[in-house]
């Protein structure tokens, strides 16, 4: 009987693990190539697997809700098509007390998402105490100065009692006389920079009529992002008002020509995209991360656009090399990631490795506000709502009042390694190139 094993795919370069979150499929099912066996979630983002062959589901050695390393089978399928049963043969099944095994090397070539030999990942391990600890678990324990019998006492809400990271979390938060724990740092310098401390849990009481919601998975995640961004970066806000007056007068007369040109809705936001890509070329150490004791400038301006769910919730895909896009690519791939975030039809890619992002306060007729870092980059734009307001502007026959069209800019920035005055240098930098917009322009 000819078998072929469905391992769980690599989503992305930093990806360890993913939590499997449905299964649209039970054992002894008939799939065809490219039904969807099951969804997955990672710290990233969630996504479909499809079957990549034909036949009848043999075995599931994950349940929903466990977390699974990158490289484990999680499924195995009869390529014969033969109904399962008692077969004569040993079938794979999840050992709780021993390793899962990997990909026959024949089928891994084959295996939709299976990682190749450079790349092979890092199996779920023994603890000294004889558990199983997810590569995430671990890592998390190895920063914050977790033994081996500590880690083994604590109570899983997995599979068999297995520990999970939510759970590994929870008893950072709880737990007493935490010692401080140092990151290992990937630069031959010492560093500085210490491991942040787990948020401290407030004790809430809810009242008659309180109506008490749990957290999404999303959220949670969005929250954990936060406060990670909060205790790395110290941040820091300039602000600035600008006068949009000529690109508010370009757009209204280029959009609906625009739009039967390109296909595409012209918004402002591509415009002030444009001229953040040349302020970041003139401020590269803006388009910039931290790692310990190094500062890394990055060559490409992978632009990442904060975009607000139907969930009330939030993702920032990015635009990769911005910087080489026109004025109607950027609108092009604006709107493309905009979509496929709202449709839930994101890849991995899309949203990792940007260098810097943009949030739109404007959308929702906010004047300004004071954004928080998106980890990794070491700053983050907002822009804010456009509004008719008298000014004061300078002609060769002196100073007149006129209606012009005003909004307010803000950069929040990681003091450790961008100063007060690059920042101001960089925000204003970026206004002056608003402000001058071309209104001659052609499409």
């Amino acid at each position: 009987m000819a078998h072929f094993d469905i391992v769980m795919p690599k989503m992305g370069e930093s990806i360890e693990e993913a939590t499997i979150t449905k299964w649209f499929v039970k054992e002894g099912d008939k799939v065809v190539e490219d039904d969807v066996l099951l969804e997955i979630a990672t710290d990233k983002v969630d996504s479909e697997i499809p079957s990549p062959v034909e036949g009848v589901v043999k075995k599931i050695l994950f349940e929903q809700d466990e977390v699974v390393a990158v490289g484990t089978v999680i499924a195995v399928i009869d390529i014969n098509g033969e109904e399962t049963g008692d077969t004569g043969e040993e079938s794979p099944e999840k050992r709780p007390d021993e390793d899962v095994p990997a990909a026959k090397e024949s089928d891994k070539a084959e295996t939709a998402g299976s990682t190749t030999e450079k790349e092979a990942p890092k199996p779920v391990s023994k603890s000294e105490t004889g558990k199983f600890f997810s590569p995430l678990v671990r890592k998390i324990a190895a920063e914050e100065n977790v033994s081996a019998e500590e880690l083994a006492s604590i109570s899983g809400s997995g599979l068999n009692g297995r520990l999970q990271k939510k759970d590994l979390l929870a008893y950072l938060e709880s737990r007493s006389d935490k010692p401080t724990a140092t990151p290992e740092v990937k630069s031959p310098k010492k560093s500085a920079t210490t491991a942040a401390s787990p948020a401290v849990k407030v004790n809430v009481t809810s009242s008659e009529g309180d109506e008490i919601i749990e957290m999404s998975r999303m959220r949670k995640l969005i929250a954990a992002h936060m406060i990670h961004s909060k205790q790395t970066s110290a941040h820091v806000t300039n602000m600035l008002e600008i006068d949009v007056t000529n690109v508010v007068n370009w757009r209204n007369r280029v959009k609906n020509a625009f739009q039967e040109k390109q296909g595409q809705k012209l918004t402002y936001l591509p415009v002030f995209m444009e001229a953040t890509v040349q302020a970041l070329r003139d401020h590269p150490m803006i388009n910039a991360s931290l790692d310990g004791d190094n500062i890394i400038i990055r060559k490409n301006i992978n632009l990442g656009i904060a975009v607000a769910l139907e969930d009330n919730n939030l993702i920032v895909p990015n635009i990769k090399n911005a910087d080489q896009l026109n004025l109607a690519g950027l609108t092009t791939n604006l709107n493309k990631i905009a979509t496929a975030a709202r449709s839930n039809k994101l890849s991995p890619d899309d949203i990792s490795g940007g260098t810097f992002t943009i949030t739109n306060f404007g959308t929702f007729k906010n004047d300004i506000g004071t954004p928080i870092i998106n980890q990794p980059e070491v700053a983050i734009l907002a822009v804010g709502n456009i509004k008719k307001k008298p000014a004061v502007l300078e002609t060769e026959q002196g100073d007149v009042i006129a209606i012009r069209h005003k909004m307010w800019i803000s950069l929040t920035y990681d003091h450790r390694i961008i100063d007060g005055a690059l920042g101001g240098m960089f925000l204003r930098t970026l206004g002056d190139y608003i402000e001058s917009f071309d209104t001659n322009r052609t499409i």
